[in-house]
C-alpha cells in the first residue's frame, strides 16, 4: 500500500492554510493536538491528553463504561471550545479500538456530535493501521522494517519500506483488553499475545530489519531506559536501541510488580500497570521478526492523518530541511539564504558523505536563531535549541551535529561542556566537521553581515592547501575588498588554522 493511498479522500479536509486541530479519542485516553498550519513540519502548538479509559471493561462487557463516557464527553467539550478560542480553521475527531469495537459505540459518537459539534469518525482497524504507519514515515521517510502502535485497545503492525507501508494487522492487544482476562499473570498474558501474533504470518520476512514502537506505553519504556543508562539527551523521537541492548532491560521490567516500577525514577504513576505488559508485548514481537533495532517513533495516527492530507509533492520533501527553513524564517533575520551559505562552503567538505551533508544544510538554515540573543548567551542558547529542536528526519548523533555546529558558529568554547555532550552523542569525527562547519559559518556570516546573499559573490575554497577567499568573477573584486577587516581576517585565520590542525 503506498504512502499516497488515500490522497483522494483528503481534499474535503485541505484547510486554507490556518490552524488545524486533530482530537483522537482513543482506548485509553483523549487527546487535542493543535498546529500552526498543514504543512510537511507542521508545528504542534498546543497539546492536551486526559486519561478517560473509555476501554476499560470492554472486553468483559462489550461496552463503553458510562462514566468514562461522560468524563471523555466532558473533556471534548473542553477541547472543542479551546480550538474555537485558538481560531483552528480544521478541527477532525477520530475514534479507533474501544469506540468502533464497543456496542455503544455509535451512541457515543451521537453524543459527541450533539455535545460538541464536529462529526468523529470512527476509524477501522486497517484505516487505523495505514494512518499510524503513515504518521511514522512522515518524520523518518527512509524507515525500514515494522511499525507498532501501541493503544489501550488494540495493536496495530505495518510493514515499513521504500518510504511506503506495506502488509499490516490489527488486533485487540491493548493492556485494557489483555490485562484484566489475565489477572495479573505474566504466563497468561505471555499466552495472549502469542495467540494474536500467529496469525500475522509476514513478521519474520522482516527479520534483521527495524522496529519502530509508537504510543505512550512503549514511549514510557524509552523514558525510563534512559533514565537507567543516563543517556544524555531526554527527546524520545529517535532514540534508537540495539536489539541486543533492549532485550534484558525489557525482561527485566517485563518481570517489575508496579510497587517495583514505582521505586524507579522515570516511571509516571500511570504506567505502573501496563509497562510490564508493554514489555513483554515487545519481547514477544522481537522474537518473531528478530529486529536489528529498535527506533521510538513520537509520530503515529495523528501526524499521519496530516500527512496524509498533504499534495505528494509537499510529502516528498525532507522533514529536516522543511522544518529548519520554517525555523529559520520564523526566527531568523534573513529566512532561508542559510543554503546559500551551505553552497558557499561545500568546497571544504568534499569527502563528505551524503549524511553528513544533509545535516551541515540543516544547520546553515538554523545558523542565524539566536541573533535576537544576549551575546554572551548565544552559543549557549543556539547549542540547547538545536539540540531540542522539534525538528523530525533528525537522530540523536544528527541533533549533536547541528547543536555542535551552531556553537561553534556563535564562538562557542571547544573545551566547554556542550562541546563534550556533543562528542557523547555522535563521537570525535562527526564533532569535527560539525566544528569546521560552525566556524565556516561565523566566518560567513561576519563577511557579509548576516545577509548570506552577498556570499553569492565570493568563492571559499581550498588553493594548494591553503584556505582562499575569492570573488566569484571580476566584478565582485571591489565588493570582496570592501568587505574585508579586521574581525573577518581573525575569524578567516581561526577556521584555516582549525583545518589545518585538525585535518578536516
Amino acid at each position: 500500500m503506498a504512502a499516497q493511498a488515500g490522497q483522494d479522500k483528503t481534499a474535503e479536509r485541505k484547510p486554507k492554510g490556518g490552524r488545524v486541530g486533530v482530537i483522537d479519542i482513543g482506548s485509553n485516553s483523549i487527546r487535542l493536538v493543535v498546529f500552526e498550519r498543514l504543512s510537511r513540519a507542521s508545528l504542534a502548538l498546543f497539546n492536551e491528553k486526559v486519561m478517560c479509559g473509555l476501554g476499560r471493561g470492554l472486553e468483559e462487557a462489550g461496552r463503553l463504561d458510562a462514566e468514562a463516557m461522560q468524563r471523555a464527553l466532558t473533556n471534548l467539550r473542553r477541547f472543542t471550545a479551546l480550538a474555537a478560542a485558538m481560531r483552528v480553521e480544521k478541527l477532525d475527531a477520530l475514534a479507533t479500538a474501544a469506540v468502533r469495537d464497543a456496542k455503544n459505540g455509535p451512541e457515543f459518537i451521537k453524543e459527541v456530535a450533539r455535545i460538541c459539534k464536529i462529526p468523529a469518525r470512527v476509524l477501522d482497524g486497517a484505516e487505523e493501521a495505514r494512518l499510524s504507519g503513515l504518521g511514522v514515515l512522515s518524520a523518518a521517510p527512509e524507515a525500514d522494517g515494522a511499525m507498532g502502535d501501541l493503544g489501550g485497545g488494540s495493536l496495530e503492525l505495518v510493514e515499513l519500506k521504500g518510504g511506503a507501508i506495506g502488509r499490516h494487522a490489527t488486533m485487540p492487544l491493548g493492556p485494557l483488553r489483555v490485562m484484566p482476562g489475565a489477572d495479573g499473570s505474566r504466563k497468561r498474558m505471555k499466552e495472549a499475545i502469542e495467540k494474536q501474533l500467529d496469525n500475522v504470518k509476514w513478521l519474520d520476512q522482516v527479520e534483521g530489519r527495524n522496529f519502530y514502537p509508537v504510543g505512550g506505553a512503549w514511549r514510557a519504556l524509552a523514558r525510563v531506559h534512559m533514565e537507567q543508562v543516563n543517556h544524555p539527551l531526554h527527546v524520545i523521537h529517535n532514540y534508537e536501541l540495539k536489539w541486543s541492548e533492549a532485550e534484558e532491560f525489557l525482561q527485566l521490567v517485563s518481570r517489575l510488580s508496579p510497587s517495583s516500577l514505582s521505586k524507579m525514577y522515570g516511571v509516571s504513576r500511570r504506567r505502573h500497570e501496563t509497562l510490564p505488559y508493554a514489555a513483554l508485548l515487545l519481547i514477544q514481537l522481537a522474537k518473531l521478526m528478530k529486529p536489528k533495532r529498535i527506533v521510538f517513533s513520537a509520530f503515529g495516527l495523528r501526524e499521519g492523518w496530516l500527512y496524509d492530507a498533504l499534495p505528494a509533492a509537499e510529502q516528498a520533501r525532507d522533514p529536516l530541511l522543511a522544518s529548519a527553513a520554517d525555523q529559520a524564517r520564523a526566527l531568523g533575520r534573513f529566512g532561508e539564504d542559510g543554503l546559500v551559505m551551505a553552497d558557499w562552503m561545500a568546497a571544504l567538505f568534499n569527502n563528505e558523505p551524503p549524511s553528513l551533508a544533509r545535516l551541515r544544510r540543516a544547520a546553515c538554515l538554523f545558523a542565524d536563531i539566536g541573533w535576537l540573543d544576549h551575546p554572551d548567551y548565544r552559543a549557549e542558547h543556539a547549542f540547547n535549541r538545536a539540540l531540542r529542536t522539534p525538528a523530525v528526519g533528525i537522530d540523536h548523533p544528527g541533533r549533536a551535529y547541528v547543536a555542535a555546529a551552531l556553537f561553534a558558529r556563535y564562538g562557542g568554547d571547544r573545551d566547554a561542556d556542550q562541546a563534550s555532550l556533543a562528542k557523547k552523542l555522535m563521537g570525535k569525527e562527526q564533532l569535527r566537521q560539525a566544528w569546521a562547519a560552525g566556524m565556516a559559518m561565523r566566518l560567513g556570516l561576519t563577511l557579509t553581515g548576516g545577509t548570506p546573499s552577498l556570499l553569492r559573490e565570493t568563492l571559499l575554497v581550498r588553493k594548494n592547501g591553503r584556505l582562499a577567499l575569492l570573488p566569484s568573477g571580476p566584478g565582485a573584486e571591489a565588493m570582496l575588498s570592501g568587505l574585508m577587516g579586521e574581525v573577518t581576517r581573525r575569524r578567516f585565520d581561526a577556521l584555516e588554522s582549525f583545518l589545518d590542525d585538525e585535518g578536516v
